[in-house]
């Protein structure tokens, strides 16, 4: 974005300019800003399409997709505490919800999520804006640059924000999560490759039916003992298969 089609006057031809001119323009702008501008060596693209800015911002609008979908995962692990999730706690900074005392809103995770659908929406906008160069002029650089610079903006101060108000103050409810790992049957994935398919499916259909612990059913089968238990359904190093 730094080289610019300064001096190719209306269309790139640059007509009833100077080279001089163009060069002492982009010195001033260098000394000015102390970004190494340079001249763009065709002005006729720079001037009737923006590829550049448009690119930029598409890595822009990819960022906020990524903090869109954290800033979800965030907000439903914190759900809760006892009607959700509840793997997370995030820090109260309200006094609680307007029709539900006490409760704790995710509100940082929802104001990074707004950010976000208001940058992807500017992005459609650049799009939009880029393809409008008829010919050798594009007059919509106005809405390119408002645009780009407001996700900027945005996304600059909303991830300052959430870092402050909620990821410095996030803690993991470690207690809750081991429960909820003990408890689930899924972990009868581990079991399979050792005493097969059909064996672990009626092991985790059983402990279904009878509400006990996935474990104890596997015991209870008599395919399997304490020790292999333990040792092949090992949720951490479940996680870590290259190890």
């Amino acid at each position: 974005m730094r080289a610019l089609p300064l001096g190719g006057t209306a269309v790139g031809t640059g007509l009833n300019t100077t080279t001089s001119t163009t060069k002492a323009i982009i010195s001033q702008l260098i000394s000015d800003s102390g970004v190494a501008y340079t001249s763009m060596p065709n002005k006729f693209h720079g001037l009737s399409a923006h590829t550049e800015l448009t690119n930029a911002h598409g890595a822009v609008k990819t960022l906020a997709t990524d903090l869109l979908k954290i800033a979800n995962d965030i907000r439903f692990l914190a759900s809760g505490p006892r009607g959700g999730y509840g793997e997370l706690t995030i820090p109260a900074n309200e006094p609680g919800s307007s029709i539900m005392p006490g409760k704790v809103n995710p509100t940082q995770a929802e104001a990074l999520t707004m950010i976000a659908t208001r940058v992807m929406g500017n992005d459609v906008t650049i799009s939009v804006a880029n393809s409008q160069g008829n010919f050798e002029m594009n007059v919509y650089k106005p809405v390119i640059i408002a645009a780009l610079l407001e996700s900027v903006e945005l996304l600059s101060g909303g991830l300052d924000q959430f870092n402050r108000l909620l990821l410095t103050g996030m803690t993991a409810n470690a207690d809750h999560m081991r429960a909820a790992v003990d408890g689930s049957l899924m972990t009868v994935t581990a079991l399979s490759p050792h005493i097969g398919y059909e064996v672990s499916a009626r092991i985790a259909q059983q402990a279904l039916r009878d509400g006990t612990t996935l474990r104890a059913a596997a015991l209870a089968s008599g395919k399997v003992t304490a020790a292999q238990f333990d040792e092949w359904t090992n949720p951490l190093r479940m996680t870590r298969v290259d190890d």
